[in-house]
């Protein structure tokens, strides 16, 4: 079994005909769009102008993600490559070239008064959704020499400030006493990764040396900070919206009630992860709460961990096919025919990502494969990326984009499937170190994520009215994890410098990315439960719900299961499967 992938569905090379080809098309297709832009006021028929549009962005967007996905996917695989480096930002040039003849359609179709539900019936009837929201969107979009402005702006001002942070801490190194306790340098990346060390004393070295280390930027990094969310707020009052938020929400189909029910949900069920944290402390011999550094420390052991590949590959399959056939053998054709690059060798970049390539029906994973227990839960969700793109399949490619919420629906479903069918066969030992990875991992999802989430909402609130200090972001992080974590942190232990570390908060394109991670794994928890309590009946619709998140809202797409977001119940019967897990391990 191959561990590297194959992307000859793409393209065999740069220097091949049907690469060149494309690049060529790609920009004929631009001038055509471009042209059909410009006479937008001439259009009379306005649907048979839509069956145009369609047409054109369905092709440049399958030409796109053909031309961008082959740079990119092999420089994942070879960052040596640099030839595909210089052909990922030739294709982003050209990815970016249709922003503002797509803002002028837009504009063209919010005026036009055009009601998309007149389409029912019609060959388009499958993009209502698409154009109701391309319609909504238009009543945020400035006009054209304005929004020039700020998308050149955006390169020298909030971009900029991204990648000033993406150096000052990517180049951030701290000191740590090696095995011979003598003073190295190494970067704050390995330092970090020290929390997950056996070693006691050498995870709360390395907290103490992170600590450190952040005070040599925190004045530089808190300048990024305010400035980037200073533009948001900025942008935001700009486009009509009343907040930052707004803007996130709507771009992610949501409405603000429902994180609201999520974080309520999720504030009863707090004690629940404190009793576990508290257990953890014990476990580690603390007498008293636990300490930030030892957060994220081994407490079990037992889970095999020199799967092989072949193994790995053997034992997904079977667990899926418990499921659905057709989940199980999706699969085996991923492993079969070279959708995984599972290889770890130099120059190959770290951790795992799915790529679906909907221009060819296909999907890419990328994965570091060990032959650990946890390797092995991470291809499966990668996978489950993946059959979300497989059930996206034959939608106008137009409607393959899902929001951020629905993003992690399918793969923690399918590490839900894995771990429920691993903790059947498991002994003790086994059970204790796969509940324990588990509740860690859902911790970080759901007590850390709410944390992140009051930061940000404060953070929001006073740069309204001035910048926050390095003093006063840290300040702001301690109080929200206070508010969070409770009692199961020591709250003299804290970690006041994730602001500083966390790249989320520096994209200005992903301000509160934090809560769709919350909302992910309740949300495919949630669909668990529903199957465990319906069987296989549930099977069909939860592959229907998957192939329509691209062209629904949040809300619509949960209906499809009979499932109200905006039920407190629904989010509490989520979390009661993490609470019945942090019981087991109490327990055991």
């Amino acid at each position: 079994m191959d561990k590297r992938w194959n992307l000859d569905v793409l393209y065999t090379g740069f220097d091949s005909p049907e690469f060149t080809g494309d690049c060529k098309k790609l920009d004929s297709k631009n001038e055509e769009y471009e042209r059909f832009a410009g006479d937008l006021s001439k259009s009379g028929d306005v649907a048979e102008t839509l069956k145009k549009y369609v047409a054109l962005r369905s092709e440049i967007t399958a030409l796109t993600e053909k031309l961008f996905c082959f740079a990119n996917l092999s420089f994942c695989a070879d960052t040596n490559n640099a030839k595909a480096n210089s052909y990922i930002e030739a294709a982003t040039v050209k990815q970016n070239r249709t922003t503002l003849t797509d803002i002028k359609f837009i504009k063209w179709l919010s005026s036009s008064g055009f009601d998309p539900k007149t389409l029912r019936g019609t060959a388009l009837e499958d993009c209502i959704f698409h154009f109701e929201e391309l319609i909504a969107k238009g009543r945020h979009i400035l006009d054209d020499q304005t929004e020039q402005i700020i998308s050149d702006l955006k390169i020298t001002g909030s971009y900029a400030w991204m990648n000033l942070h993406n150096v000052l801490v990517g180049s951030l190194t701290g000191e740590i006493a090696d095995s011979d306790g003598k003073s190295v340098t190494k970067p704050i990346s390995q330092i970090r990764a020290l929390a997950y060390s056996e070693n006691a004393e050498r995870r709360k070295r390395a907290y103490e040396s992170e600590m450190k280390a952040y005070r040599k930027v925190e004045k530089s990094v808190a300048a990024c900070i305010n400035a980037i969310k200073g533009e948001s707020i900025t942008l935001a009052k700009m486009r009509g919206y009343t907040s930052p938020l707004e803007m996130v929400l709507a771009k992610n189909r949501m409405e603000k009630s429902i994180i609201d029910t999520m974080f309520t949900a999720i504030r009863e069920y707090l004690p629940c992860f404190r009793a576990y944290y508290k257990k953890k402390a014990e476990m580690l011999g603390h007498s008293g709460p636990l300490p930030f550094y030892d957060l994220f420390a081994p407490v079990a052991e037992g889970v095999q961990s020199n799967f092989t590949y072949e193994e790995a590959a053997d034992f997904i399959v079977e667990k899926f096919s418990t499921f659905s056939r057709k989940l199980g053998e999706f699969a085996r054709n991923a492993f079969d025919n070279s959708w995984i690059d599972a290889e770890i060798r130099e120059g190959k970049v770290g951790g795992a990502f799915c790529e679906n390539l909907f221009a060819v029906s296909q999907s890419r994973i990328l994965a570091n494969f060990d032959g650990s227990y946890n390797d092995v839960t991470t291809i499966a969700h990668e996978l489950g990326h993946a059959f979300h793109g497989h059930c996206l399949d034959g939608n106008v490619i137009l409607n393959t984009e899902y929001p951020s919420p629905l993003a992690e629906t399918a793969s923690i479903f399918c590490e839900t499937i894995i771990n429920k069918a691993a903790l059947k066969e498991a002994d003790k030992e086994t059970a204790l170190a796969i509940l324990e990875a588990d509740i860690s991992a859902a911790g970080q999802v759901i007590v850390d994520i709410y944390s992140r989430y009051l930061f940000e909402t404060a953070l929001f609130k006073a740069r309204e009215s001035a910048p926050l200090s390095a003093e006063e972001l840290c300040k702001e992080m301690t109080r929200a994890q206070i508010a969070s974590y409770g009692d199961g942190l020591d709250e003299n232990v804290l970690h006041p410098y994730l602001w500083l570390i966390k790249p989320h908060y520096y994209n200005p394109d992903w301000n509160f990315y934090n809560f769709p991670y919350a909302f992910g794994l309740l949300f495919a928890k949630g669909l668990y439960a529903k199957y465990t309590e319906t069987g296989s009946s549930f099977v069909e619709k939860y592959e229907f719900l998957l192939s329509e998140t691209g062209k629904r809202s949040v809300t619509d797409v949960a209906k499809i299961v009979d499932v109200d977001l905006n039920d407190i119940n629904f989010w509490k019967n989520s979390l009661e499967i993490i609470k019945e897990d942090i019981s087991k391990f109490l327990d055991l």
